[in-house]
């Protein structure tokens, strides 16, 4: 399957109890296995789309694909719910809190108030991935994060290592980390797929072409959506081919990363095709350049509200992490998203 030009595009949400309703009466389809169904599918073979027609007249030769979209993917040993990851750089040159938290005492206290409000998920990360940010050495990166990590592993909340470096990786799992997100999705470093084979810790394929200092020039997709998830579906086949079991697998559509704004709108709107992955959704826009294009705000700090606003439609996917800065504000977009819709 994974390797597959056929892939399902689910349109047409219903959202909780209209959802039931409508799969009950056979004119819809669970979404995922979660608490959204769709009506209407287009089915993409290789380079030829269909028009978009009614789930009930999906032929049976696609029924393979469908168990795929329609069937919850494995929670990769966290909370089923969706989450808030909130995201922690202990680095100079981040876009958006680059050295705000280099003073480790500084990077504890804030980790510690993302815990009280609520975070599910603290991703660390010591390396900033902007365009053409400077490359860290993994001696540097783990020095960065060592004192961190020593502080905030075992207070309760899942501690997420952001590194491409498979000799970080397996310090920071040695120190107490639980999860391991990758931008490159494990091709940086040939190391790391060998060591997280080994391992038993979840893991995040992000999308990306190319490198930081490359991915700009590296944004030509004929269908940016499929293509994107055929190209993470490859990466997802790499990872089970070196002995990495699929239910540690999240997937990240790397919005930004090699997408131009355009781009990125595409996919948000066109997230429910990831369910062709049959793995959990993570979604980072936090703060990103395309929102501040589409709004005018320059300060990549004053980008929260496009952030929700942004975030709120990975929420169609069954427990999807909503990866954040302000993770106080997407805990509340989240639970009034949930009230009015899924209640």
């Amino acid at each position: 399957m994974m390797n597959s030009p056929r892939l399902i595009e689910p349109a047409g949400l219903l959202y909780g109890s209209d959802a039931g309703d409508a799969i009950r009466e056979g004119i819809a389809l669970p979404l995922a296995g979660g608490k959204c169904a769709f009506t209407i599918a287009t089915l993409i073979e290789g380079e030829t789309t269909t028009a978009p027609i009614p789930v009930d007249r999906i032929p049976a030769s696609w029924h393979e694909e469908l168990a795929v979209v329609t069937h919850l993917p494995p929670a990769a040993g966290l909370e089923p719910d969706p989450m808030v990851m909130g995201i922690l750089n202990v680095t100079p040159d981040s876009f958006s809190d680059g050295g705000n938290y280099t003073d480790a005492e500084h990077a504890v206290r804030c980790a510690r108030n993302m815990m009280a409000a609520g975070a599910g998920i603290i991703d660390l990360g010591a390396e900033s991935t902007r365009p053409m940010a400077e490359v860290v050495t993994p001696e540097e990166e783990w020095r960065r994060l060592a004192p961190v990590l020593a502080e905030i592993c075992g207070q309760g909340v899942s501690i997420s290592v952001d590194t491409r470096n498979a000799r970080t990786m397996e310090a920071a799992l040695d120190a107490g980390a639980a999860l391991i997100n990758d931008v490159s999705a494990l091709t940086y470093d040939p190391d790391a797929l060998p060591l997280l084979a080994e391992r038993s810790c979840p893991m995040i394929l992000m999308h990306m072409r190319g490198t930081p200092e490359t991915m700009n020039d590296l944004t030509s997709y004929r269908d940016v959506a499929a293509d994107v998830v055929r190209e993470l579906a490859v990466r997802i086949e790499s990872a089970l081919r070196a002995g990495i079991s699929k239910d540690r697998i999240m997937i990240d559509p790397g919005i930004g990363f090699a997408k131009d704004v355009k781009q990125n709108c595409e996919l948000l709107r066109r997230l429910p095709i990831f369910a062709n992955l049959g793995c959990r959704l993570v979604l980072g826009t936090s703060r990103k350049r395309f929102i501040g294009t589409l709004t005018g705000v320059s300060q990549a700090s004053q980008r929260d509200p496009g952030t929700v606003a942004s975030s709120l439609p990975g929420l169609c996917l069954p427990g999807t992490v909503l990866r954040v800065h302000d993770y106080a504000a997407m805990l509340q977009a989240l639970r009034v998203w949930e009230s009015c819709f899924f209640s």
